[in-house]
């Protein structure tokens, strides 16, 4: 522990000079892509070929890419494949303005344009919205949020910048849209992939991928059947458990989609999908332990089970599309961790929780069809979700005997049973106003109401903590944890986005927009209880208010040079207000959710695509951001170990760049070759201060590394057959990507995937 916490306070004096030289390396970056990008499109202009135009749905019609006044970053299935995308890892890499925080699979929190206090959020609402077609699945209270599968995948949308009016209280920052193929009507189609790979210290990767589409009638009826299963050896060592390649990760399941239409006029899209994702350990690790080593008494467990039921149906009215997308799913988390750094070590201290979540989604909207004076949307939607959460908390049988502590039924010292009803109803609408062929205002609201209450169901506690702490044997007296229905906490408000958008050409759309967003209240499961361990540190409070906030944004899309270069820039300043964070109790380390003061950030994004000559594609994307706290109050410091002036938990510069050609290897095979580049500015994993004690340093408090991924791809094309081989992080950086903020956990660093060589083979049927 006094190791790791030496090597983090060298860390914090380092930083300013690796951040330095990340933005001089970027710097150097855009002069080499765009400038000869520009004059080699500029000197092929005459050519006929062109960038493929992208069709988004993000304001719920289909939409050309380059004219919706919005920041996007769209993925097709081509595109992730090529890139060997399977991950939120890839997606935000290559999204500008955004990081993923990632400890381990099935624990995500991604960051939108710097609106992060730190990379966990525990108990908290994501500042990102997740969406798996018309399901949220990052608005279930808390950072746990499955790795889906991206096989055959119509389209993945990232949009950044409140998107409260469409999509919700949980789109503070941004929304990521993972949007799955629907069957084809008339052809038959089937496709298989294989991908194998070593990764660095010789751990195997496996990767199978299937799907059949079949129609069943001629233009009337078809199915389509998704499998996928995912073995990936892990590459860390527990020296806890001695277990090597202790993180392995193993992740199956499918989905079936039948589409009916019956009518021209009439679609039934039937959705059903089950994953099963199952890591046998943390992908945290500890430095000061060695290289790629972790220590745990036991595998801490972040294992997810998504099943989803959904039916859509569309009636194409004259003039409007109608949609209502039903949708019932459930979630089953196991949450197992050892908590004994809390304690530096010194006693047996984990917790084993199970939570079980149902919810029910249901949208309808009206929309209408593209090209009028008015183009419109008005729809409402509804949101039930019941939350269980079963807190186990342990010790170890061989502790208790050597402590000489009894009277537990077995090793867990303290079981709560909770639950949490959640709702939410809201109306909302977008109108666009057309006054000419080169201008148009948009605006949008979205009212409704949201409210959560927890309850406590029972359980046992015990004087555990304090006996361990202090030595002291003998018998342990269980106190019954009586059934408590907790405050209910509800907010009704609205969302809007006012917008004006100036074609000064046909192929440049440049806009102006305004824009708001906010997060459910939060309830804290043990509000009202004193600590056991020190009766005079704080009683956990109710809950935490709605936060705000506002963005204000410029940008421009233009298409460039007969279709061959394409660029979108971005300037946004954002304020928030009543920021929802994480506090932990000192003496117990129990977390519960409050507000503090205000912050702002602002921030330039680009993306910058060209095609110089027919078969090259030069990609380039970035973003600048300053985010840290403008407002706080001592008594707000104090509980959440901010200070005033701090930073954010978002890098100040990250950018990618990426390079695709093609060629011919004979007449009847094409050759291909991409290479991918990443960087990520350094940034602090929290804020500095130790909650309730604000005096001092918080041990675990450091900044994450500036760091750097190289992708290399080489494959061929034989009809129907795909062989590629491919290198993922090249350079094999181990750089620390990700810090947990809390002390309890002993190995609390997420790095890359070490360098991993692989074969993919793809064969179309």
């Amino acid at each position: 522990m006094i190791r790791a916490t030496r090597w983090l306070q060298d860390r914090r004096f380092k930083q300013g000079g690796s951040m330095a030289s990340g933005l001089l390396a970027s710097a150097s970056a855009v002069a080499l892509f765009v400038i000869p990008s520009i004059a080699a499109a500029q000197a092929a202009a005459e050519g006929n070929a062109q960038l493929e135009e992208i069709i988004v749905t993000a304001t719920r019609r289909s939409e050309r890419l380059q004219d919706v006044p919005l920041s996007i970053t769209a993925f097709s299935q081509d595109d992730l494949t090529s890139k060997g995308i399977v991950g939120y890892e890839g997606l935000a890499r290559e999204t500008p303005g955004v990081v993923l925080n990632k400890p381990t699979a099935n624990f995500n929190n991604f960051t939108a344009r710097g609106i992060a206090t730190n990379g966990y959020g525990a108990n908290l609402q994501n500042t990102v919205a997740i969406y798996i077609d018309e399901l949220p699945i990052s608005s279930i209270g808390n950072t746990t949020v499955l790795d889906p599968n991206l096989f055959d995948v119509e389209r993945i949308e990232f949009l950044r910048g409140p998107q409260g009016t469409l999509f919700g209280s949980g789109s503070l920052s941004g929304a990521l849209r993972i949007l799955t193929k629907s069957p084809d009507l008339n052809a038959f189609d089937a496709a298989a992939m294989v991908d194998t790979g070593v990764t660095d210290g010789g751990s195997l990767r496996q990767r199978y991928n299937g799907m059949l589409n079949t129609p069943l009638v001629e233009d009337k009826l078809a199915l389509r059947l998704v499998g996928f299963y995912r073995d990936e050896e892990g590459y860390l060592d527990n020296i806890g458990t001695g277990v090597k390649n202790s993180n392995t990760l193993v992740d199956w399941g499918g989905r079936a989609i039948l589409l009916w239409k019956p009518t021209d006029a009439l679609s039934v899209r039937l959705l059903a999908s089950y994953e099963d994702s199952n890591p046998k350990d943390s992908s945290l690790t500890d430095p000061s332990l060695g290289r790629r080593k972790r220590n745990s008494d036991r595998p801490d467990l972040f294992v997810g089970e998504l099943t989803t039921f959904n039916a859509t149906i569309e009636y194409q009215f004259e003039g409007a599309l109608f949609t209502s997308s039903s949708t019932y799913s459930t979630f089953d988390q196991k949450f197992f961790v050892d908590l004994a750094g809390t304690f530096n070590g010194a006693i047996a201290f984990g917790l084993d929780a199970y939570a079980y979540q149902d919810t029910f989604v249901e949208e309808l909207r009206l929309a209408s069809e593209g090209g009028g004076k008015f183009d419109w949307v008005i729809g409402g939607f509804f949101l039930d979700r019941r939350n269980d959460v079963d807190y186990f908390y342990r010790s170890t049988p061989e502790f208790l005997a050597a402590r000489g502590i009894t009277g537990l039924p077995d090793e867990y010292y303290q079981r709560q049973y909770n639950h949490t009803l959640s709702h939410e109803i809201a109306g909302f609408g977008e109108l666009t106003y057309h006054i000419n062929d080169r201008f148009w205002l948009t605006g949008g609201l979205r009212y409704g109401g949201l409210d959560s209450r927890a309850y406590v169901e029972g359980g046992y506690n015990s004087a555990y903590l304090t006996n361990a702490l202090l030595g002291i044997p003998g018998p342990l007296a269980m106190i019954p944890i009586a059934p408590v229905e907790g405050v209910k906490a509800k907010e009704r408000r609205p969302s809007y986005k006012v917008s004006a958008s100036f074609q000064p050409i046909a192929e440049v759309t440049t806009y102006a927009t305004v824009s708001t967003g906010f997060r459910a209240p939060v309830v804290n499961g043990f509000a009202g209880r004193p600590s056991l361990v020190d009766p005079n540190d704080l009683i956990i409070p109710n809950g935490a208010d709605t936060d705000k906030i506002q963005n204000y944004e410029l940008g421009m899309k233009g298409t460039w040079f007969g279709g061959r270069l394409t660029s979108n820039l971005a300037a946004y300043l954002i304020d928030w207000s009543d920021i929802q964070v994480q506090a932990n109790r000192v003496s117990d380390s129990v977390q519960f959710a409050t507000n503090i003061g205000e912050a702002r950030s602002k921030g330039f994004e680009f993306e910058i695509v060209a095609l110089p000559i027919r078969d090259l594609q030069i990609g380039l994307s970035g973003s600048f951001n300053r985010a840290h706290v403008t407002k706080l109050t001592p008594q707000e410091a104090a509980i959440s170990g901010a200070v005033p002036d701090a930073r954010l938990a978002a890098p100040k510069f990250q950018g990618a760049a990426y390079l695709n050609y093609g060629f011919d290897v004979t007449a009847s095979a094409r050759g291909f070759f991409s290479a991918a580049f990443q960087h990520v500015d350094s940034f602090p994993s929290s804020f500095p201060r130790v909650p309730g004690a604000p005096n001092q340093i918080l041990p675990t408090y450091g900044y994450t590394d500036s760091y750097n991924n190289v992708n290399l791809t080489l494959g061929a094309i034989l009809r129907q057959l795909t062989v590629t081989t491919y290198v993922e992080n090249l350079f094999n950086d181990d750089s620390i990507t990700y810090i947990h903020p809390e002390a309890f956990l002993a190995s609390r660093f997420g790095t890359m995937r070490p360098r991993t060589v692989g074969l993919r083979i793809n064969y179309d049927f």
